[in-house]
């Protein structure tokens, strides 16, 4: 029994020895003190000096030959061309063949034509003579003059509707439209340059088949291009006629040419919103499918700041500084160039970023970047 008393006033003195020791413990501990810390961005700004700024479009393009012709055989046959000729890059004289087609057999044929047409012609001579005498001689001088290797002469016109009929009742006049339509066929079988001009696409070579329908090449004239530029249907109204438009290689080179607006397409691109303008230019230095920039002066807007389009939120929305805090404002884009804005709704005097900082909101307490 005197145990069991001794086994429990100890336990009880350890047990009040231990929360008094932790309850000191806890009195001694003091709290850690708060280091204060700067919660001020640093931004980059500058200073708006409202101006007047000519609106200059810039774009880029490739350049094509305004004379340029898709060369396609309306007949058939086997390519006669002299070997080697029809060459991509080969120089063709207006007038001078580009493709020839083998013609033998189809100019027998017409040849047997005329021949049946000048059969059908002195076969009514006599009748014509007799019953028509006033218009016999200009039938004689019509026969006299058909030559089955050259073409046919112009039809003598009938003086009245009986030697009309009688002209049609003889069938004349249906085998000379006859003759006249294989003359502009065979016409077909040799196809010549439109223009001075080089050949620039031979898709047959000579001694090819080429059947009717078939493209053979392309051909252009190398002396005046035309550049198809995509400019903001907003700016279309500054465009016009015959507006000069400077024009570089977007190669690093001092090369400069002027060309002209030409033509001015009014069909809209519903998805980009811009409406092609056509430039037309010539020059040295310039060749087919060469990229190039065009700066065409558009007009001149007053009271107006350009900004970088990296600090531009929610199409309209720009950030100042005021009394050291971002302050939210709306403005109004008027022309976007490549990295810039020009805009309006800014005042002289007040300070804008020029680039904004990681996770900007209006309010934002913020110090002025002041270079050492």
């Amino acid at each position: 029994m005197k145990r069991k008393i001794i086994i429990i006033a100890a336990s009880a003195l350890i047990l009040f020895g231990g929360f008094t020791v932790s309850n000191i413990l806890k009195e001694s501990k003091k709290a850690p003190v708060k280091k204060k810390t700067n919660n001020t961005t640093t931004v980059f700004v500058e200073t708006v000096k409202n101006t007047t700024l000519p609106i200059q479009l810039t774009t880029t393009g490739s350049l094509e030959a305004k004379n340029r012709v898709e060369i396609y055989a309306e007949v058939q046959g086997v390519m006669t061309s002299p070997v080697g000729s029809f060459k991509e890059g080969s120089s063709y004289k207006k007038g001078s063949t580009l493709v020839s087609i083998e013609s033998d057999v189809y100019s027998a044929g017409l040849m047997s034509q005329k021949s049946s047409l000048q059969n059908l012609v002195t076969s009514a001579l006599a009748d014509i003579r007799l019953d028509y005498p006033k218009a016999f001689k200009k039938w004689n001088d019509f026969l006299s003059q058909i030559d089955i290797t050259k073409p046919l002469p112009q039809l003598p016109e009938a003086e009245s509707d009986k030697e009309k009929m009688f002209i049609t009742g003889r069938n004349i006049y249906s085998t000379y439209y006859n003759v006249r339509n294989m003359e502009l066929t065979l016409a077909k079988y040799n196809i010549a340059a439109p223009f001075d001009g080089v050949l620039v696409e031979a898709l047959v070579t000579p001694g090819s088949l080429i059947r009717t329908g078939q493209k053979l090449g392309t051909f252009i004239q190398p002396t005046i291009y035309e550049i198809e530029a995509p400019v903001s249907s907003s700016m279309i109204s500054f465009l016009k006629i015959g507006q000069k438009v400077a024009v570089t290689p977007t190669s690093k080179n001092n090369q400069e040419w002027e060309g002209e607006i030409t033509r001015i397409n009014r069909l809209v691109n519903s998805e980009t919103q811009t409406t092609n303008v056509f430039i037309q230019l010539k020059g040295e230095g310039l060749e087919e499918g060469m990229f190039v920039k065009t700066n065409i002066m558009a007009t001149e807007m007053e009271n107006a700041y350009e900004l970088s389009r990296s600090v531009i939120f929610d199409t309209d929305q720009v950030f100042v500084v005021q009394d050291s805090l971002l302050a939210q404002k709306t403005i109004e884009p008027i022309y976007y160039n490549e990295k810039t804005v020009v805009v309006r709704g800014l005042e002289d005097g007040e300070q804008t970023l020029t680039k904004l900082p990681s996770g900007a909101y209006s309010g934002m307490k913020v110090g002025i970047y002041t270079p050492q």
